[in-house]
């Protein structure tokens, strides 16, 4: 089999680094261990346990066995050898993990957890062999073929972690990036105590409105939200009816991925609460905005895309954190997300800012015409 340059590589690192950061959360009171760090691999297994716990510890390596297991047989490796390696690695990850919580007293190395994540990996593998042997992976790249141009395993990577970061909450739809404000919060208390602590009061302070965004600053934001994904894909999509048609799938994956986070923060009966007047019309005109231009050169594509998520940052770096906002941020961060908040948090801080430097990637590359 011809090696071919998969998405599933970079994908499969990404998990590797939200795996790392959800098994070492909080990341703080580090302590030297007092019993030896593989003592736990002989304890008996714990008669207390939850279905969360076995479900997401089985489930949870799943995806890992599976982007691994497909990395290999995409670089050449036989299904075989592919699945032995995808298990051995994410096995090994897990066991670092365990090892490595002896250190957090807040965390309990397992042996039942290190086990589940083994077989939840080998689970990954086994998917990724079947649909290796039905021919699944040879269509997928295939229609890869037809639809997106060589070397665009990057920003497929990112148009499917974009609907990753909507469900961590966002004070405006479809409005990533929202890190800046804390990172000005970070910086802020860093000078605090310094000779600059002045200049860090006026120039860090965050620009927000009083009450809340001025509804066509609002609408404004919704519609780059959208549009900024539709641009990413039109820079390595092939012009016409096809990226009309990979405009309609980056909009239902936002509304469902916006509609999912509702869901879980409100309950069922408010999905669609964040839907309101300003929200659909903001959808409406990045949706139509995308269709325009879609038959855009792909580098004028990037380019635009590139302004797009400057301006989308800039706009919601100044919206406010209402009551609504702060309540659903409460529930991801301290109440029952916390196991999916690293990972949601920091794809919704960091998308905009890797979206970004793919673009001027593509910008700069003598391949797009």
């Amino acid at each position: 089999m011809v090696p071919h340059r998969s998405s599933a590589s970079l994908l499969a690192w990404l998990y590797v680094g939200l795996v790392v950061y959800a098994s070492l959360y909080p990341w703080t009171d580090w302590r030297w261990p007092n019993a030896p760090p593989l003592a736990f691999l002989t304890l008996p297994w714990s008669r207390y346990w939850t279905a969360f716990d076995l479900v997401s510890n089985l489930l949870g390596y799943m995806p890992l066995g599976f982007l691994i297991f497909t990395a290999q047989v995409r670089g050449g490796r036989s299904p075989v050898i592919g699945a032995i390696h995808a298990t051995w690695m994410a096995s090994a990850l897990s066991l670092a993990m365990e090892l490595t919580q002896n250190g957090l007293p807040s965390r309990i190395p397992s042996n039942v957890d290190w086990a589940l994540n083994m077989i939840g990996a080998a689970g990954g593998a086994a998917l990724g062999t079947m649909m290796k042997s039905l021919g699944l992976l040879e269509r997928w790249q295939r229609l890869r073929d037809r639809w997106f141009v060589d070397r665009s395993a990057g920003a497929l990577a990112l148009l499917l972690l974009w609907p990753v970061g909507l469900l961590f909450p966002t004070s405006v739809p479809l409005g990533l990036g929202q890190g800046l404000s804390r990172l000005r919060e970070v910086l802020a208390s860093v000078v605090a105590d310094t000779p600059l602590a002045e200049w860090g009061r006026t120039a860090l302070a965050a620009p927000t409105f009083a009450t809340e965004l001025p509804p066509a600053s609002e609408l404004s934001a919704i519609a780059l939200g959208l549009l900024a994904p539709c641009l990413l894909g039109y820079a390595v999509s092939r012009p016409g009816w096809r990226r009309a048609l990979l405009a309609a799938g980056i909009t239902l994956a936002g509304v469902g991925a916006t509609t999912l986070s509702t869901a879980l923060n409100f309950g069922p009966d408010h999905a669609l609460a964040w839907l309101t007047e300003s929200a659909g019309l903001g959808l409406g005109v990045g949706a139509l905005a995308a269709m325009l231009l879609a038959w855009t050169p792909r580098r004028a594509a990037a380019a635009l895309g590139l302004m797009a998520l400057t301006a989308l940052v800039l706009l919601v770096a100044q919206a406010p954190q209402d009551a609504y906002y702060a309540q659903s941020l409460h529930a991801w961060e301290q109440g029952r997300f916390i196991r999916f908040h690293g990972a949601a948090q920091w794809v919704g801080w960091l998308w905009p800012y890797a979206a970004m430097a793919y673009l001027l990637g593509r910008i700069a590359s003598r391949d797009d015409a």
